[in-house]
Protein backbone atom coordinates (compact mmCIF):
# COMPACT_ATOMS: atom_id res chain seq x y z
CA UNK A 1 0.00 0.00 0.00
CA UNK A 2 1.19 3.49 -0.85
CA UNK A 3 0.65 5.82 2.09
CA UNK A 4 0.84 9.62 2.04
CA UNK A 5 1.75 11.08 5.42
CA UNK A 6 0.92 14.77 5.83
CA UNK A 7 2.67 15.64 9.07
CA UNK A 8 5.91 15.35 10.98
CA UNK A 9 8.12 12.62 9.51
CA UNK A 10 10.09 12.43 12.75
CA UNK A 11 6.93 11.83 14.78
CA UNK A 12 5.41 9.30 12.40
CA UNK A 13 8.66 7.36 12.26
CA UNK A 14 9.12 7.47 16.03
CA UNK A 15 5.66 6.10 16.79
CA UNK A 16 5.29 3.69 13.87
CA UNK A 17 4.23 0.32 15.30
CA UNK A 18 6.39 -2.72 14.79
CA UNK A 19 4.29 -4.47 12.19
CA UNK A 20 5.23 -6.10 8.93
CA UNK A 21 2.51 -4.15 7.12
CA UNK A 22 3.71 -0.75 8.33
CA UNK A 23 7.31 -1.57 7.54
CA UNK A 24 6.54 -2.77 4.01
CA UNK A 25 4.20 0.10 3.08
CA UNK A 26 5.54 2.68 0.63
CA UNK A 27 5.53 5.92 2.62
CA UNK A 28 5.61 9.44 1.19
CA UNK A 29 6.24 12.12 3.83
CA UNK A 30 5.18 15.72 3.20
CA UNK A 31 4.56 18.68 5.55
CA UNK A 32 0.91 19.11 6.50
CA UNK A 33 0.68 22.43 4.63
CA UNK A 34 2.15 21.15 1.33
CA UNK A 35 0.38 22.71 -1.71
CA UNK A 36 -2.07 20.45 -3.50
CA UNK A 37 -0.14 20.31 -6.75
CA UNK A 38 3.00 19.13 -4.92
CA UNK A 39 1.01 16.44 -3.11
CA UNK A 40 -0.41 15.15 -6.39
CA UNK A 41 3.00 15.14 -8.04
CA UNK A 42 4.53 13.15 -5.19
CA UNK A 43 1.67 10.87 -4.14
CA UNK A 44 -1.33 11.28 -6.43
CA UNK A 45 -1.66 7.49 -6.60
CA UNK A 46 -1.61 6.95 -2.81
CA UNK A 47 -4.21 4.57 -1.40
CA UNK A 48 -4.15 6.00 2.14
CA UNK A 49 -3.52 9.33 3.83
CA UNK A 50 -2.47 9.88 7.44
CA UNK A 51 -2.83 13.56 8.33
CA UNK A 52 -1.91 15.76 11.27
CA UNK A 53 -5.05 16.55 13.29
CA UNK A 54 -4.85 20.23 12.31
CA UNK A 55 -3.93 19.48 8.69
CA UNK A 56 -6.25 19.82 5.70
CA UNK A 57 -7.39 17.34 3.07
CA UNK A 58 -9.74 19.31 0.79
CA UNK A 59 -12.29 17.81 -1.56
CA UNK A 60 -10.38 19.07 -4.58
CA UNK A 61 -7.43 16.87 -3.55
CA UNK A 62 -9.55 13.83 -2.70
CA UNK A 63 -11.28 13.91 -6.10
CA UNK A 64 -7.91 13.88 -7.89
CA UNK A 65 -6.64 10.77 -6.08
CA UNK A 66 -8.46 7.85 -7.77
CA UNK A 67 -6.70 5.11 -5.78
CA UNK A 68 -7.47 6.68 -2.39
CA UNK A 69 -9.39 4.42 0.00
CA UNK A 70 -8.91 5.90 3.48
CA UNK A 71 -7.94 9.14 5.25
CA UNK A 72 -7.01 8.88 8.92
CA UNK A 73 -6.60 11.85 11.28
CA UNK A 74 -3.64 11.50 13.61
CA UNK A 75 -5.81 12.97 16.36
CA UNK A 76 -9.47 13.29 17.30
CA UNK A 77 -10.18 16.39 15.20
CA UNK A 78 -11.10 15.86 11.56
CA UNK A 79 -12.69 19.21 10.62
CA UNK A 80 -9.83 19.88 8.16
CA UNK A 81 -10.88 16.88 6.06
CA UNK A 82 -13.69 17.26 3.53
CA UNK A 83 -15.80 14.36 4.79
CA UNK A 84 -18.58 14.83 2.25
CA UNK A 85 -16.21 14.73 -0.70
CA UNK A 86 -14.58 11.63 0.74
CA UNK A 87 -17.96 9.95 1.13
CA UNK A 88 -18.88 10.80 -2.46
CA UNK A 89 -15.63 9.19 -3.61
CA UNK A 90 -16.07 6.10 -1.42
CA UNK A 91 -13.16 7.04 0.83
CA UNK A 92 -13.28 6.27 4.54
CA UNK A 93 -12.46 9.12 6.93
CA UNK A 94 -11.42 7.93 10.38
CA UNK A 95 -10.15 9.52 13.56
CA UNK A 96 -8.49 8.45 16.78
CA UNK A 97 -11.63 8.62 18.88
CA UNK A 98 -10.93 8.38 22.59
CA UNK A 99 -7.20 7.73 22.24
CA UNK A 100 -6.21 10.83 24.23
CA UNK A 101 -9.08 11.02 26.72
CA UNK A 102 -6.98 10.19 29.78
CA UNK A 103 -4.21 12.59 28.77
CA UNK A 104 -6.57 15.50 28.13
CA UNK A 105 -8.47 14.82 31.34
CA UNK A 106 -5.19 15.12 33.25
CA UNK A 107 -4.64 18.52 31.61
CA UNK A 108 -8.15 19.62 32.58
CA UNK A 109 -7.48 18.79 36.23
CA UNK A 110 -4.08 20.51 36.06
CA UNK A 111 -5.64 23.73 34.77
CA UNK A 112 -8.41 23.64 37.36
CA UNK A 113 -6.00 23.16 40.25
CA UNK A 114 -3.50 25.62 38.78
CA UNK A 115 -6.12 28.36 38.77
CA UNK A 116 -7.52 27.56 42.20
CA UNK A 117 -4.02 27.48 43.74
CA UNK A 118 -2.73 30.59 41.87
CA UNK A 119 0.19 28.58 40.50
CA UNK A 120 1.61 31.19 38.11
CA UNK A 121 1.27 34.23 40.43
CA UNK A 122 2.59 32.08 43.29
CA UNK A 123 5.63 30.97 41.30
CA UNK A 124 6.36 34.57 40.42
CA UNK A 125 5.89 35.75 44.02
CA UNK A 126 8.43 33.26 45.33
CA UNK A 127 11.01 34.24 42.70
CA UNK A 128 10.51 37.94 43.42
CA UNK A 129 10.75 37.64 47.21
CA UNK A 130 7.05 38.10 47.84
CA UNK A 131 6.27 34.60 49.13
CA UNK A 132 5.03 35.51 52.60
CA UNK A 133 3.01 38.47 51.37
CA UNK A 134 1.15 36.32 48.88
CA UNK A 135 0.61 33.56 51.41
CA UNK A 136 -0.87 36.03 53.91
CA UNK A 137 -3.11 37.54 51.21
CA UNK A 138 -4.43 34.18 50.06
CA UNK A 139 -5.10 33.03 53.62
CA UNK A 140 -7.32 36.08 53.99
CA UNK A 141 -8.94 35.93 50.53
CA UNK A 142 -9.38 32.17 50.70
CA UNK A 143 -8.35 29.22 48.53
CA UNK A 144 -11.11 26.97 47.20
CA UNK A 145 -10.80 23.21 47.10
CA UNK A 146 -12.22 21.29 44.14
CA UNK A 147 -14.39 19.35 46.57
CA UNK A 148 -16.22 22.53 47.56
CA UNK A 149 -17.20 23.41 43.99
CA UNK A 150 -19.71 22.54 41.30
CA UNK A 151 -18.07 21.55 38.02
CA UNK A 152 -19.91 21.62 34.71
CA UNK A 153 -18.85 19.66 31.61
CA UNK A 154 -20.21 20.93 28.30
CA UNK A 155 -20.20 17.91 26.02
CA UNK A 156 -20.00 14.40 27.40
CA UNK A 157 -17.76 12.40 25.11
CA UNK A 158 -14.68 10.37 25.94
CA UNK A 159 -12.65 13.24 27.42
CA UNK A 160 -15.51 14.55 29.55
CA UNK A 161 -16.19 11.08 30.92
CA UNK A 162 -12.49 10.61 31.73
CA UNK A 163 -12.50 14.02 33.42
CA UNK A 164 -15.50 13.04 35.53
CA UNK A 165 -13.70 9.87 36.64
CA UNK A 166 -10.59 11.83 37.62
CA UNK A 167 -12.60 14.49 39.43
CA UNK A 168 -14.48 11.97 41.56
CA UNK A 169 -11.81 11.54 44.28
CA UNK A 170 -11.69 15.33 44.77
CA UNK A 171 -15.39 15.28 45.64
CA UNK A 172 -16.97 18.11 43.61
CA UNK A 173 -20.56 18.11 42.42
CA UNK A 174 -20.39 17.27 38.70
CA UNK A 175 -23.02 18.05 36.11
CA UNK A 176 -22.98 17.88 32.33
CA UNK A 177 -24.95 18.83 29.25
CA UNK A 178 -24.88 17.31 25.78
CA UNK A 179 -27.06 16.89 22.70
CA UNK A 180 -27.86 13.39 23.90
CA UNK A 181 -28.27 12.38 27.53
CA UNK A 182 -26.06 9.54 28.73
CA UNK A 183 -27.58 6.27 29.86
CA UNK A 184 -28.75 6.14 33.45
CA UNK A 185 -26.12 3.54 34.37
CA UNK A 186 -23.35 5.81 33.01
CA UNK A 187 -24.62 8.76 35.04
CA UNK A 188 -24.76 6.58 38.12
CA UNK A 189 -21.30 5.12 37.56
CA UNK A 190 -19.71 8.57 37.10
CA UNK A 191 -21.92 10.29 39.69
CA UNK A 192 -22.91 13.05 37.27
CA UNK A 193 -26.17 14.93 36.76
CA UNK A 194 -27.62 16.03 33.43
CA UNK A 195 -28.76 19.67 33.30
CA UNK A 196 -29.67 22.08 30.49
CA UNK A 197 -26.73 24.15 29.25
CA UNK A 198 -28.13 27.47 30.45
CA UNK A 199 -28.48 26.11 33.98
CA UNK A 200 -24.97 24.65 33.89
CA UNK A 201 -23.44 27.95 32.75
CA UNK A 202 -25.39 29.91 35.34
CA UNK A 203 -24.68 27.72 38.37
CA UNK A 204 -21.25 26.09 38.00
CA UNK A 205 -18.02 27.27 39.61
CA UNK A 206 -15.87 25.71 36.90
CA UNK A 207 -17.04 25.15 33.32
CA UNK A 208 -15.01 22.85 31.08
CA UNK A 209 -15.55 22.68 27.32
CA UNK A 210 -15.63 19.23 25.67
CA UNK A 211 -17.42 19.64 22.34
CA UNK A 212 -16.10 19.13 18.79
CA UNK A 213 -15.72 21.96 16.30
CA UNK A 214 -18.92 22.31 14.27
CA UNK A 215 -20.82 25.21 12.78
CA UNK A 216 -23.03 25.11 15.88
CA UNK A 217 -20.19 25.15 18.41
CA UNK A 218 -17.85 27.69 16.81
CA UNK A 219 -17.84 30.83 18.96
CA UNK A 220 -20.28 29.32 21.48
CA UNK A 221 -18.33 30.87 24.36
CA UNK A 222 -19.38 34.39 23.46
CA UNK A 223 -20.33 37.51 25.39
CA UNK A 224 -23.76 36.15 26.33
CA UNK A 225 -22.28 32.85 27.53
CA UNK A 226 -19.62 34.57 29.65
CA UNK A 227 -22.06 37.11 31.06
CA UNK A 228 -24.27 34.26 32.26
CA UNK A 229 -21.41 32.72 34.27
CA UNK A 230 -20.89 33.48 37.94
CA UNK A 231 -18.30 36.23 38.47
CA UNK A 232 -16.42 33.76 40.70
CA UNK A 233 -16.41 31.02 38.04
CA UNK A 234 -13.57 29.71 35.88
CA UNK A 235 -13.60 28.62 32.24
CA UNK A 236 -11.47 25.66 31.07
CA UNK A 237 -10.90 24.97 27.38
CA UNK A 238 -8.88 21.94 26.32
CA UNK A 239 -11.09 21.22 23.30
CA UNK A 240 -10.47 23.65 20.45
CA UNK A 241 -9.89 27.39 20.37
CA UNK A 242 -12.60 27.89 17.75
CA UNK A 243 -15.25 27.43 20.43
CA UNK A 244 -14.24 30.72 22.08
CA UNK A 245 -14.84 34.27 20.92
CA UNK A 246 -11.39 35.66 21.78
CA UNK A 247 -12.49 39.27 22.08
CA UNK A 248 -15.41 38.33 24.33
CA UNK A 249 -13.16 36.31 26.65
CA UNK A 250 -10.62 39.14 26.81
CA UNK A 251 -13.38 41.55 27.78
CA UNK A 252 -14.73 39.17 30.43
CA UNK A 253 -11.28 38.74 32.01
CA UNK A 254 -10.54 42.45 31.98
CA UNK A 255 -13.94 43.44 33.37
CA UNK A 256 -14.08 40.70 36.00
CA UNK A 257 -17.12 39.08 34.43
CA UNK A 258 -15.49 35.73 35.30
CA UNK A 259 -12.73 34.86 37.76
CA UNK A 260 -10.31 33.34 35.27
CA UNK A 261 -9.59 30.85 32.52
CA UNK A 262 -7.41 27.79 31.92
CA UNK A 263 -6.61 27.63 28.22
CA UNK A 264 -4.86 24.78 26.42
CA UNK A 265 -5.94 25.87 22.96
CA UNK A 266 -6.36 29.25 21.27
CA UNK A 267 -7.57 29.95 17.73
CA UNK A 268 -6.05 30.40 15.30
CA UNK A 269 -3.08 28.08 15.60
CA UNK A 270 -0.19 28.60 15.65
CA UNK A 271 -0.85 31.25 18.28
CA UNK A 272 0.97 34.48 17.41
CA UNK A 273 2.15 37.26 19.70
CA UNK A 274 -0.56 39.63 18.44
CA UNK A 275 -3.45 37.33 19.46
CA UNK A 276 -5.66 39.32 21.86
CA UNK A 277 -5.79 36.46 24.36
CA UNK A 278 -2.05 36.68 24.94
CA UNK A 279 -2.01 40.49 25.04
CA UNK A 280 -4.09 41.07 28.14
CA UNK A 281 -3.37 43.82 30.67
CA UNK A 282 -1.24 42.66 33.59
CA UNK A 283 -4.12 42.31 36.06
CA UNK A 284 -6.19 40.26 33.61
CA UNK A 285 -3.16 38.14 32.70
CA UNK A 286 -2.92 36.99 36.33
CA UNK A 287 -6.31 35.32 35.90
CA UNK A 288 -5.21 33.06 33.04
CA UNK A 289 -3.25 29.82 32.96
CA UNK A 290 -2.01 28.91 29.48
CA UNK A 291 -0.63 25.68 28.05
CA UNK A 292 0.48 25.13 24.42
CA UNK A 293 -2.22 22.69 23.28
CA UNK A 294 -0.43 19.73 24.80
CA UNK A 295 -3.30 18.11 26.66
CA UNK A 296 -3.53 15.14 24.33
CA UNK A 297 0.04 14.71 23.12
CA UNK A 298 1.53 12.33 25.65
CA UNK A 299 3.84 9.54 24.53
CA UNK A 300 1.22 6.91 25.35
CA UNK A 301 -1.39 8.77 23.33
CA UNK A 302 0.74 8.80 20.20
CA UNK A 303 1.63 5.13 20.60
CA UNK A 304 -2.05 4.21 20.79
CA UNK A 305 -2.98 6.51 17.92
CA UNK A 306 -0.38 5.26 15.48
CA UNK A 307 -1.30 1.64 16.20
CA UNK A 308 -4.89 2.59 15.28
CA UNK A 309 -3.80 4.27 12.04
CA UNK A 310 -1.74 1.38 10.72
CA UNK A 311 -4.26 -1.23 11.82
CA UNK A 312 -6.94 0.63 9.84
CA UNK A 313 -4.72 0.86 6.77
CA UNK A 314 -4.00 -2.86 6.91
CA UNK A 315 -7.69 -3.65 7.32
CA UNK A 316 -8.60 -1.56 4.26
CA UNK A 317 -5.75 -3.04 2.21
CA UNK A 318 -7.24 -6.48 2.94
CA UNK A 319 -10.71 -5.34 1.85
CA UNK A 320 -12.12 -4.85 5.34
CA UNK A 321 -13.96 -2.03 7.07
CA UNK A 322 -11.86 0.09 9.48
CA UNK A 323 -12.84 1.29 12.94
CA UNK A 324 -13.67 4.88 13.91
CA UNK A 325 -15.30 5.96 10.63
CA UNK A 326 -16.59 9.55 10.93
CA UNK A 327 -18.00 10.30 7.47
CA UNK A 328 -20.87 7.83 7.48
CA UNK A 329 -19.48 5.62 4.72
Amino acid sequence: MKVLILGSQNRFEKFMPKSAFAEKAEKIYLPKDTPEEEILAAAGDAEAIAVDAIGRVPGSLIRKMPALKIIYSEGVAFNGIDCEAAKECGVYVCNNKGFNSTAVAEQVILLMLGLLRSVIPGHKAVLEGGQIEMKERLMFEGIQELGDLKVGLIGFGDVAKATARMLAPFGPEICYCDIFRAKEEVEKELNVTFVPQDELVRTCDIISIHVPVTEQTKGMVNEAFLSAMKPTAYLINTARGEMVDNEALCKALINGTIAGAGIDTIAPEPVTKDNPLVNLPEEAMKKVLYSPHLGGITTSTFRRGHVNIWKAFETVAEGGRPANIVNGL
